[in-house]
């Protein structure tokens, strides 16, 4: 029997397979690279949206809703105050008296956690924001509730 030598393919051939190889290889590169910019750019106007939202959420309601609470036990104390707010643009929807009469400080309670709706009804008043405090509550249709202390008389709506 005779051996028969197959054919050696051309070196061309072996040289388009590399080439073609790489060439793939160099494709599929460029398709990751443009798949990681456009999730970049996605992911980037995403947190764009997200901060704005945040802003939105840091500025106080044109109209806040609110509750005014009596926590010193001096009668007409919370009519005033309510009587002050609405002359200053707030929507008072309940008035009537704390849980108890001795509280000592004014305090501000942001319920919906916009905190800018605590600090505008604070500044309103002459409340130090350190009197706010953040009680979330979906059940309250409120943004803010005030309870007033025996510190009423300091406030603006007695000045």
């Amino acid at each position: 029997m005779k051996e028969t030598k197959q054919p050696r393919k051309p070196a061309s051939s072996e040289k388009f397979k590399i080439s073609n190889i790489l060439i793939n290889v160099l494709i599929g590169l460029l398709l990751f690279l443009v798949l990681f910019f456009a999730y970049n750019i996605v992911a980037k106007l995403t947190v764009k949206e997200d901060t704005e939202e945040l802003a939105d959420k840091n500025k106080p309601s044109k109209i806040v809703q609110l509750e005014v609470l009596n926590g010193c036990g001096t009668s007409g104390v919370a009519d005033k105050f309510t009587e002050y707010l609405r002359n200053h643009e707030f929507d008072v929807v309940k008035t009537e008296n704390y849980l108890s009469f001795d509280v000592e400080n004014t305090f501000v309670i942001d319920r919906t956690g916009n905190n800018a709706n605590a600090k505008k009804v604070a500044d309103a008043l002459g409340v130090e924001y350190r009197r706010i405090t953040k009680q979330l509550n979906e059940d309250y249709l409120l943004d803010v509730s005030l309870i007033i202390g025996k510190d009423f008389n300091k406030l603006k709506p007695y000045n």
